[in-house]
């Protein structure tokens, strides 16, 4: 199988409570769920019918057991996924407390975790040059071997060699808990920096990546490295896209947040299918914005990820973007017809 989306690194079992608005030290009850970032972005694409996989480890243990049928569960190929004996699946708590404090707590991560031990021998590096789009993440290249075996996938697929309609990309995912300084973080971003072509991340991680500056002043430096579409996340003022030929901005898709953290994966696989789709990067980024939001309002992540009817429902409701064209056509049209009807 060639896959669409194929990501690298990080898995675990997501807890989250069942309680909301109180501290982890007040909950009664928790549920387990599939987590980790690139291994979300996977469920996220595959939700919009995109043949995804990811390549991660785990412990030979229950958990590993139940992360392997979560994949299968969401149609998301698991071949790449294989247990390290000795090292216990990862396990992160999180308490919900809307709409802002969200604090993760990792269990099983230090001094190392399964998918910090992926080796780049291990690599299917066919498999990763033939992808539609390689995902990886900055939080991949926090200690050996994952550190290599990174950079081995990114070389195996230069950008000279990408195909049209292939990507490679960043997420920017910056979190300091796993490294020693920012200064060791931005170094090694430099390194797969020359093979990516495309960049995501808020401007802390964008920060991390390139240096201080304005969202537009990291967008030109992502630009400056090779990238071809950087992406600024802008809080509460959306998200910026910028390209060497074209700045777009997407405003926010206000929800009633419940738990924010699977947002920006849902906005990954969602970006991700518009790309593969060949949309224009306005209507890309106004989808991937709605796929977010709408995974902000739920509790779970990737049982949250949201499918391709629900996020265009939402666009229209909002009077946004809609991959068939613009919402406002749309319910103009519906209109009409109900009028038409009305009159019979």
């Amino acid at each position: 199988m060639t896959h669409e989306l194929l990501t690298i690194g990080r898995i675990s079992v997501d807890i989250y409570p069942n309680d909301i608005g109180v501290g982890l030290e007040d909950v009664q009850s928790f549920g387990k769920y599939l987590g980790g970032s690139p291994s979300n972005v996977a469920v996220a694409a595959a939700r919009h019918g995109r043949r995804s996989g990811v390549i991660t480890r785990t412990g030979d243990d229950p958990f590993g057991i139940y992360l392997h049928r979560e994949l299968r569960k969401f149609k998301v190929d698991d071949a790449f996924v294989t247990p390290v004996p000795g090292l216990q699946t990862p396990a992160t708590f999180c308490a919900i407390q809307p709409p802002h404090d969200f604090p993760l707590y990792f269990y099983g991560r230090f001094p190392t975790a399964p998918d910090l031990q992926i080796k780049a021998e291990e690599l299917d590096l066919a498999a990763i040059k033939d992808a539609g789009i390689f995902w990886s993440t900055v939080t991949g290249l926090c200690q050996e071997p994952s550190r290599s075996a990174h950079l081995a996938a990114h070389e195996a697929r230069p950008r000279t060699g990408l195909n049209e309609g292939q990507y490679t990309i960043l997420d920017l995912d910056y979190r300091p808990m796993f490294w020693a300084s920012e200064d060791e973080a931005r170094a090694e971003v430099a390194k797969i920096l020359p093979h990516v072509t495309v960049a995501i991340g808020n401007d802390k991680e964008c920060a991390v990546a390139v240096g201080e500056g304005t969202p537009d002043e990291q967008a030109d430096r992502l630009l400056a490295a090779g990238v071809e579409i950087a992406v600024v996340k802008l809080g509460p003022e959306g998200v910026m896209a910028k390209t060497r030929t074209e700045r777009v901005v997407s405003a926010p898709v206000p929800v009633e947040t419940v738990n924010g953290l699977g947002a920006g994966d849902s906005f990954g696989g969602a970006f991700c299918h518009g790309l593969l789709s060949g949309w224009p990067l306005a209507r890309i980024l106004d989808y991937a914005n709605a796929a977010g939001a709408i995974v902000a309002s739920r509790l779970s992540c990737a049982d949250a990820m949201p499918t391709p009817e629900e996020v265009t429902s939402l666009l229209a409701e909002r009077g946004r973007l809609t991959p068939a064209g613009t919402a406002g056509a749309e319910a103009a049209a519906s209109h009409a017809a109900v009028s038409e009807g009305a009159t019979r």
